[in-house]
This record gives C-alpha cells, sequence and structure tokens, in this order.
C-alpha cells in the first residue's frame, strides 16, 4: 500500500505505544507491527530512494536545552522514541546567543550583528530571508505561534514572546505585509494540516510549551500531541514532507529529523547547526543560499532527504 494507505487513528495510538514501549525495554523503536498485508505505520525508514524535491518543509522550535538533557532523559519518552524512530544529529550547534540571533541566523543565514533578544521595533531587518526566498519561488511561508493574540504581533503577550517569531523582525520589500497575512496564531496550522500546507512552515510553541520556562516534560508532552497529527495528514503521508524539531540553544542541542525516506535510529555526529538547517530546506525547496548557509553542510545525505 505504501505511505498513502496509513490509517491515520491507526498510528496516533500504535506509534505512541510502540515507541513508549520499546524506551521502556532499551530496544530500537522501529514502528508497530503491521497486520499481514498492511502498511508500515511508522513514520519514518518506509524504504526507497529520497524525493529530488519537497512539497513543505516544516520546522518545530524548542528552546533552552542540551542533547543529553531531552534525548535519552526519563523527562522525554516521547522525543527519545520518536529519535529511534526517525533521526538525529548528535553535534548540533546554535549559532549565537541569546535566542533571536538563532533565530534570525536560521532564518537569513547571519545574526545580522544582534546580541539580544529585543523585539522587532529594536531589530527591524531589511535583509534577504527564508520567508521571502519561498515567496519569491512562487510557493508559500506561513509562521504558527502559540498564544499569539492576533496576526503578525510585534511585542510579547503573556507566554507568547516576539523574539521567537523571527518574520515578525524583517521589514524589506512587502516582508510585513506578508507577515501580517501569514504569522498567525497557531490554531490555523492544524486547519492547514488538512486544508493544505504551505511549502514552508515556522511553529514555535508558546514560552511554556517549547520548554522555556517549563519543564521538558511540558514539552514533550506537546510534541506528542503535534507529531501525530502532522504525519498523519495528507501531505506527509504524500512521502515528499520533511519535519525538523530543532532547539535554539546550548550546544549540543537536540534535534528530530523526521522524514519518510530517512532510516530509522539515524545518527549523524558530524557538524550541523541552524545554518546547515536552512541550507538544507532551501536544498529541498529548490532554493539558494543565503548568507553562510552556503558554506554549511547540508544534512540530506545523512538522514536520506
Amino acid at each position: 500500500m505504501g505511505i498513502r494507505g496509513w490509517r491515520a487513528s491507526r498510528w496516533r495510538v500504535a506509534l505512541s505505544a510502540v515507541m513508549l514501549g520499546a524506551l521502556a525495554t532499551g530496544l530500537p523503536a522501529v514502528g508497530p507491527v503491521a497486520p499481514a498485508g498492511a502498511a508500515s505505520l511508522s513514520p519514518c525508514g518506509q524504504g526507497g530512494g529520497p524525493s529530488s524535491r519537497y512539497d513543505h518543509v516544516i520546522w518545530i522550535w524548542m528552546e533552552n536545552h542540551n542533547y543529553g538533557g531531552v534525548v535519552g532523559s526519563g523527562q522525554a519518552p516521547f522525543e527519545t522514541a520518536l529519535a529511534r524512530a526517525c533521526g538525529s544529529a548528535t553535534s548540533y550547534h546554535d549559532v549565537g546567543s541569546p535566542s533571536l540571533p538563532n533565530y534570525i541566523g536560521a532564518t537569513s543565514g547571519g545574526t545580522q550583528g544582534i546580541n539580544d533578544d529585543g523585539d522587532p521595533s529594536a531589530h527591524p531587518l531589511n535583509v534577504d530571508n527564508l520567508f521571502r526566498q519561498v515567496r519569491a519561488s512562487g510557493n508559500s511561508a506561513r509562521s504558527y505561534l502559540e498564544s499569539m493574540p492576533g496576526n503578525c504581533a510585534l511585542v510579547d503577550h503573556g507566554a507568547y514572546w516576539a523574539h521567537h517569531n523571527p518574520a515578525a523582525y524583517y521589514v524589506g520589500g512587502r516582508d510585513r505585509a506578508d507577515c501580517h497575512s501569514d504569522d498567525v496564531p497557531l490554531g490555523a496550522f492544524g486547519h492547514d494540516l488538512y486544508a493544505g500546507l504551505p511549502a514552508f512552515s515556522f511553529v514555535a510553541p508558546n514560552a511554556c510549551d517549547d520548554t522555556h520556562t517549563c519543564p521538558v516534560s511540558t514539552g514533550d508532552t506537546w510534541l506528542a500531541r503535534w507529531i501525530p497529527k502532522i504525519v498523519a495528514s495528507p501531505a506527509y503521508r504524500a512521502g515528499r514532507t520533511a519535519v525538523f524539531v530543532v532547539w535554539d540553544e546550548f550546544t549540543p542541542m537536540p534535534n528530530l529529523v523526521v522524514a519518510p525516506h530517512t532510516p530509522a535510529g539515524t545518527r549523524f555526529g558530524g557538524w550541523a547547526d541552524h545554518y546547515a538547517l536552512l541550507r538544507t530546506t532551501e536544498d529541498l525547496l529548490g532554493l539558494s543560499h543565503l548568507g553562510r548557509a552556503a558554506s554549511a553542510p547540508s544534512l540530506r545525505g545523512p538522514f536520506r532527504l
């Protein structure tokens, strides 16, 4: 049957049960055992070669933990099991400090001299960026921010922190107008998963669910709700969607690579950072390379993307 034959409701139950069971027994999680004649229900390790181009790339950004504090942690059973079922880079580096330079570096190819978490009014950036790149190619890009009170909010509001929203910092050309139309509260992401995903999706939980102010277990629970929805969506089941879950800092950061052809349990020990994430995303979507992404390593080979 292949990827298109998945049954979403069965996957949500089966993957969580098998992943958590594998974690408890110390066995690698490779997905549930399917009945005879049924397709594998694992999100990764589907076999076959990688796609030459991808229709969708999704980034999910978490906060402020190193690799060992999440992957392998008793507070993160879902994330640990997902790393075993899919892939991760064990030497993933930040590109600045504190948070904001990492978000800006990942989306523009450089930190643009920023070394603080000032809001968009403090750092209006008229530079090329991934959101603009995607739109210039004729595709769409959207950001989905949990707890944001309205589109393209430029100041903090409760658990919504503006410096976790990089699209709000870009002001050149149509950037600000596009932010007001395509930088939206998280609820729209659940709708778009089934109504139609953009080519590039930037997803940020709020300051609790991203584990900046709440425990690792809170973020693990949040991802355990959202990742099954993503991989059960029509876009992912079509076989040309890649999902990257990354943390902003501190080196080495946790990260998860979830894509249909990524072999289960892939571990990449070479250099990776937010510029490598940008370069890989540009490669997957057929875009040119911004700034330091041009000299960063691509993650396509290690993860069969």
